[in-house]
This record gives C-alpha cells, sequence and structure tokens, in this order.
C-alpha cells in the first residue's frame, strides 16, 4: 500500500523551499500520521485496463472534435445538420453520394476525407468496447456490478481497475467522495453550509458514472423499489441535474457494497 498520491495531503509537511530531497522526506513524514489516506499498489492488469480506457477516451474525444469540425465546415456552405452522430452521417451521405456534386470539388474531397477517418475512429472505438464487454464478462467483480442499472461494461472494468480492494475504503460513502460526488462543505462560526460536489479524484470515473446515472433515472424513478421512491421524492423538490448525480453518488455506495460484500444488486421492494 502507498500514500494516496494527491499532492495537497502530503504539501503541509514539506519544509522551506520544494525540492525532491525535501518533497521525499514530506511524503515519509505524511506516511507516518494516523490520518493519512492509502490505497492498494495497482496490479498490472488494472493499469493495463486503466490505459485502454485512456485510449478509448481519447479517441472519443478525437471523434468529437472531428464531427464538430465537420459540422462546422458544412454550416459555412449553408448546410445546416442538426446535432447528433446519426443525423449527421444522413446528411454528410446525401452531400456525398449523390448523383450531382453538391459541394465545390475540393471541398467534397475534404467532407469525403473527414467522413473517412471518422469510420476508422468509430471502428477502433468499437474494438475497444467489444473488448471491454469480453473483460466484464470474465472478472467475477464486474459482474456483480453489471447487475446495477446504468452500469454496462465500460463503468464496471473502469471502476474495478480504479478501486481494485473495496476494503480500502471504510464505507460506500468514502468511495463516492473518492470520486468528488459529495457535497463541498464551508462551515463558518459553527455553521455549516453545503455547496455543489468537491469534483475530486477522477473526472473519467465520474464523468461515466454520471452518464450512467442519467441514462438510468427514467426507468428507475419509475421502479416500484425503495431507491425508485427516494428518486420520485428527490424529482418532487429537486432540479434533474442534481437528482442525476444523487443518483450517480448512490450507484457508487453501491458498487462499494457489491465489491466489498461480494453480492449482486438486488432492490428492495417499496414497503407497503
Amino acid at each position: 500500500m502507498h500514500a494516496d498520491s494527491q499532492p495537497e495531503y502530503v504539501r503541509p509537511y514539506v519544509k522551506a523551499q520544494k525540492n525532491d530531497d525535501r518533497d521525499a522526506e514530506a511524503i515519509a513524514e505524511a506516511a507516518t500520521r494516523p490520518t493519512m489516506r492509502f490505497v492498494e499498489l495497482k496490479s498490472e492488469e488494472q493499469l493495463d485496463m486503466q490505459t485502454l480506457h485512456r485510449i478509448r477516451d481519447q479517441l472519443v474525444g478525437e471523434r468529437t472534435s472531428l464531427m464538430n469540425q465537420i459540422r462546422s465546415l458544412l454550416l459555412e456552405r449553408g448546410h445546416i445538420v442538426p446535432q447528433g452522430r446519426a443525423k449527421l452521417a444522413v446528411r454528410l451521405a446525401e452531400l456525398l453520394d449523390a448523383d450531382e456534386p453538391v459541394l465545390g470539388c475540393r471541398i467534397h474531397r475534404l467532407v469525403s476525407d473527414m467522413r473517412q477517418r471518422w469510420t476508422a475512429l468509430d471502428e477502433r472505438i468499437g474494438d475497444l468496447d467489444a473488448e471491454f464487454t469480453q473483460a466484464a464478462q470474465e472478472d467475477e467483480r464486474t459482474r456483480r456490478l453489471l447487475t446495477i442499472p446504468g452500469i454496462g461494461a465500460l463503468n464496471a472494468t473502469a471502476l474495478v481497475a480504479a478501486v481494485g480492494d473495496a476494503r480500502t475504503f471504510g464505507r460506500g460513502r468514502d468511495l463516492a467522495a473518492w470520486l468528488g460526488l459529495v457535497p463541498r462543505q464551508a462551515t463558518t462560526g459553527g455553521k455549516p453550509r453545503l455547496l455543489g460536489i468537491s469534483k475530486r479524484g477522477s473526472r473519467y470515473l465520474r464523468k461515466i458514472l454520471i452518464q450512467g446515472a442519467r441514462s438510468s433515472l427514467p426507468t428507475m424513478s419509475k421502479s416500484d423499489t425503495r431507491l425508485g421512491a427516494w428518486l420520485r421524492g428527490l424529482l418532487a423538490r429537486s432540479h434533474a441535474n442534481t437528482v442525476v448525480v444523487a443518483l450517480a453518488a448512490k450507484m457508487a455506495r453501491i458498487v462499494w457494497a457489491l465489491l466489498r460484500h461480494e453480492r449482486t444488486f438486488n432492490p428492495v421492494a417499496q414497503a407497503a
């Protein structure tokens, strides 16, 4: 095990000006503190999985940038394309595959080349998604997480690779806090005030958890379970985006419980 890599935990122990020797001394000093946080060293398999997720996230960013560039280029020439990958693909087919040229010869070649790059990115992302799906089915821990609504192969493999042994966290709220899904606190004169979420930890994990919560919210809020009743109560008094983040934090706690106690998700029916 090693100390949490976040530098703010070590900075108070740095003496005088910062250099490598004093940084090493501060890390050694911080590691002796009883309240210091520690995390398990990641296995080679976990590191490999995290690398694949970083590559996929980079490819998705490249694809989004390329699509926006295509849409902007067409807009300059009077062709307005609605948001969405499917609508852009249909519009490109209409413009590039028409019997008579719609765009200028030079722009036609340019846009055609950009579409080919888009297709290549789709294929590379699809190959990685297939690899995540296979890996999720082969690992018992990820199979448990797949039973949670809103958690797919992408979320499950990323969470298992990042969290590893759930015993590192004493409770589910600690995992949610590690992911930055709990409110920030500002206390003055003994009066606590809750702000927005802290957004600490991995931005990628937080993003895919929130995406999973957003996709599962409509179904889960209608279910006849305690979780469904809790969501309906939140929706009645809070903005939908606030409820999505609250559900993502709840999912993080459920992830911890399933990994820690080696169980599958079993929604509890709402009491009569």
